[in-house]
């Protein structure tokens, strides 16, 4: 794994700037913050407890390409598949307009893994509304989402936690639902990158190109999490560029131990006249024993689609290993 601190030549560069910028914190000097506006990415406020916690200097490129290709978040996502773990389901269905529920589910489900095998058992469950058709089908979009990612029906055999190409692999997946599905796990998974088959969004969602980049403005932080010691990468738009760009904030806590996440907060709100969408999501990793493993999950939507009409719905899971 290549070290985030190595030598670099404008490394004198950031003492100088230590020497004269104007602190734009008044809280004492371990918040104070640096412009790094020689950054390859773009110009990235640093907290200065991070240039000073190594005499190495620290390497910005090396620590936006991991966040760019980070796969920490996605393998613990699929590491579920490997351990018995229970879990509480909240998911509500609101009016288009109003906050009121009209359709609800609130479950406990255990996952059992053995053999090399899972299965799941529904210990309890309460429904409202029309949740469910007669059929036992869910009437709404993001529910049956939902279920795809976090219920088992029957025997599942022969899965891993091996995450290289996988979230290619699901882009090419047959109908709407297994397309849709690719497209909600890149959201979760992997957010930051182009998402693929989206219409009249182009590169919009992909925060790392330069033409994009340009529209926000980037912290990198020390920050304890969850009790853990971090650091706190986040993106938020320039308030001229608020309306063009789909992420609206974006905020990853990377342990500072190995840079694993323990913590992820995203928001993404988007608009044309086929589609819109409002959606923010909350997910809190932790270690269990040699995996990491989410614990917490959080969403709340807003959405339209030509084809499918508005939804309103919020969930959460916890998870219990």
């Amino acid at each position: 794994m290549p070290s985030l601190f190595r030598r670099r030549p404008y490394m004198i560069s950031y003492r100088l700037i230590l020497l004269l910028f104007v602190w734009s914190w008044n809280s004492g000097p371990a918040a104070a913050q640096v412009l790094d506006t020689n950054s390859y990415f773009a110009p990235i406020l640093i907290d200065e407890v991070i240039i000073k916690s190594s005499d190495k200097g620290f390497d910005i490129k090396d620590f936006i390409e991991r966040i760019k290709n980070d796969t920490t978040f996605y393998k613990a996502f699929r590491s579920m598949h490997l351990v018995t773990y229970n879990a509480e389901n909240d998911i509500r269905i609101f009016e288009k307009k109003g906050n009121k529920v009209k359709a609800s589910l609130t479950s406990e489900t255990k996952q059992i893994a053995r053999n090399g095998c899972r299965t799941m058992n529904v210990l309890e469950e309460k429904v409202t509304g029309d949740f469910y058709n007669r059929k036992k089908e869910y009437n709404y979009y993001t529910a049956e989402l939902y279920a795809s990612l976090f219920f088992t029906k029957g025997k599942i055999c022969g899965e891993d936690n091996i995450v290289k190409g996988q979230l290619e692999k699901s882009v090419n997946g047959k109908g709407s639902l297994e397309k849709n599905k690719a497209r909600l796990k890149q959201l979760m998974f992997n957010p930051g990158s182009r998402i693929q088959g989206i219409p009249f969004m182009g590169n919009k969602s992909a925060i790392f190109d330069a033409d994009i980049a340009r529209m926000y403005n980037f912290r990198l932080a020390v920050e304890d999490k969850n009790g853990v010691p971090c650091y706190l990468f986040e993106a938020t738009p320039k308030k001229e560029y608020t309306s063009e760009v789909v992420y609206k904030q974006f905020r990853t806590w990377f342990r500072q131990s190995d840079y694993s996440i323990v913590s992820r907060d995203y928001a993404l709100s988007y608009s044309t006249l086929a589609y819109d969408f409002d959606v923010t999501i909350h997910v809190d990793l932790q270690q269990k024993g040699d995996l990491l493993l989410p614990v917490y999950i959080s969403y709340r939507g807003n959405w339209y689609a030509f084809t499918k009409g508005r939804e309103k719905v919020s969930f959460t899971a916890k998870f219990d290993y």
